[in-house]
């Protein structure tokens, strides 16, 4: 009888033995077993500081040394309490409104200043941070990157010896599968030794459960506001997201950590000083990526601001923002495009929107500005529909207002509207200045007045109430003490 077992040629097996037995297993230094590991710890740093410049290319530093020192301080007082105490470990707070945290190689570790307004206290800043220093003593990412060499070669090989087309494909697709695979054990491996790191400094190994929480709820917040504006959840970095707060195997490792004794001096902590440090902090977009209010759309930095329709739902993405109507069969979109060339802005239109067939088309002076609208068949988010586009060059930009209906049988039925959008584009105004500031949390003493109407004066356009309850650790229900510090928004 022939087993259906797969059999590989003893060819590839010698050669993956050997490359093994050459390039290398290592002891884990946190775990002490033994790892595959294509790289030594000089090769690990050199990978992780050429990919902390590429992070910072991607991403800026939020600009407040007070924080970033603070964060380091938090930071280097868990990793000296790791297995790998001899690196030096890089704390780097980026400017971003995502929820997310993530270590390099070599000790490189990020934190979002989105993430840092739903923490409230020193211990849930250190058990982010523990987490991502256990990602780096155990190697993770290292040991990742050495099982998708070993697999890509061993595809190569194959690829080359069978003659079959793709083999290697086949390959490469396993040693993905195997590599994913060891995500959640991986995770599971940073929470034990996160919470161990935790215990030795003197923080609360409880308080990585008290992160999972507030993360599944931000999680199921941010799946209601999406559903408010029509659009996908945006969902990050998986940081404690292979388990609920209830997972038995991390309420294992949180209860066996809680018996390691602190090391030495471990300092006083405070909930003050940690909600002092996220006063003024920036919530939400930055600057650079403009702030909505009501239904106008303001952007600081490139000077301008634009109204959509009343009622419509707004979304400021990463590449355009856009508006649709209330019953999601309409929509209107701003993006910009740096000008290279001296061109009519109808031959912009052509040339690198690469649009072709305008109808109704015809130039266009707006307050000063030129510009060209037409009418032309184009994929939207509806399919191909027949779209109404208007270029307007402002300065050494070109700026893009683009709209279509839904229903391909009444073509026309937004197509005023987009055009009286285009209308409402202007260069900011003395008086918008301060409101194309991006908004900042504010750090106060709780006097009694209720969520809902700290919500109203928050200006924030959608759930607010629900967005304060989150960055103060009441979401869904709940409630402060009096005199208690909580965040609100200005």
């Amino acid at each position: 009888m022939r087993s259906n077992k797969p059999r590989y040629p003893m060819w590839l097996v010698c050669v993956i033995s050997l490359f093994i037995t050459l390039q290398g297993c290592s002891v884990n230094p946190a775990t002490g077993e033994q790892d595959l590991v294509l790289m030594s710890e000089s090769q690990e740093i050199a990978l992780g500081r050429a990919g902390h410049a590429e992070i910072l290319q991607e991403y800026k530093q939020y600009p407040d040394h007070n924080l970033s020192t603070y964060v380091q301080k938090i930071g280097e007082r868990v990793a000296k309490n790791s297995h790998r105490d001899d690196i030096i470990y890089r704390f780097t707070v980026l400017d971003s409104a995502e929820v997310n945290a993530f270590a390099l190689p070599g000790g490189y570790i990020y934190i979002t200043r989105g993430i840092l307004a739903y923490l409230n206290s020193e211990d849930e800043l250190a058990a982010v941070l523990a987490h991502e220093i256990g990602h780096v003593t155990a190697r993770h990412a290292v040991r990742r990157h050495s099982t998708a060499t070993l697999t890509g070669i061993a595809g190569a090989i194959l690829a080359s010896q069978s003659g079959v087309h793709g083999a290697g494909d086949i390959v490469n697709v396993l040693g993905t599968a195997l590599v994913r695979g060891y995500g959640r054990e991986h995770e599971l491996e940073a929470d034990r030794l996160g919470a161990n790191y935790l215990a030795r400094a003197g923080y609360d190994p409880e308080s990585m459960i008290d992160v999972v929480r507030l993360l599944k709820n931000q999680e199921l917040f941010e799946q209601e506001l999406a559903r408010v504006e029509q659009r996908k959840p945006r969902t990050y970095h998986g940081l404690f997201s292979t388990h609920p707060d209830n997972d038995q195997r991390l309420q294992s490792v949180i209860r066996a950590s809680k018996t390691i004794s602190p090391s030495g001096n471990t300092g006083k902590k405070s909930r003050g000083e940690f909600l002092t440090m996220l006063n003024g902090v920036t919530y939400g977009p930055a600057s650079s990526e403009g702030v909505i209010r009501g239904a106008r759309f303001y952007h600081q930095e490139l000077n301008f601001s634009i109204e959509f329709p009343a009622r419509w739902h707004i979304n400021n993405e990463p590449n355009r923002v856009v508006a649709t109507s209330p019953d999601n069969d309409g929509l209107v979109a701003l993006t910009v495009h740096e000008r290279n060339r001296r061109i009519p802005p109808k031959q912009f239109m052509q040339d690198r929107l690469n649009l072709s067939r305008l109808h109704s088309e015809e130039s266009i002076d707006h307050d000063g500005m030129q510009g060209h609208t037409a009418l032309v068949r184009t994929d939207t988010d509806y399919g191909e529909r027949l779209a109404r586009v208007i270029v307007l060059y402002y300065g050494n930009r070109a700026f893009v207002i683009a709209g279509a209906g839904k229903d391909s049988g009444r073509p026309y039925r937004y197509d005023s509207v987009i055009l009286q959008t285009a209308k409402t584009f202007r260069e900011l105004q003395a008086n918008e200045r301060s409101l194309s500031a991006p908004r900042k949390i504010a750090v106060l003493n709780y006097e009694g007045e209720s969520y809902g109407a700290l919500a109203k004066r928050s200006g924030l356009n959608h759930l607010a109430e629900a967005q304060i309850r989150l960055l103060n650790g009441h979401y869904p229900g709940g409630a402060p003490a009096k005199g208690d510090l909580i965040k609100t928004i200005e």
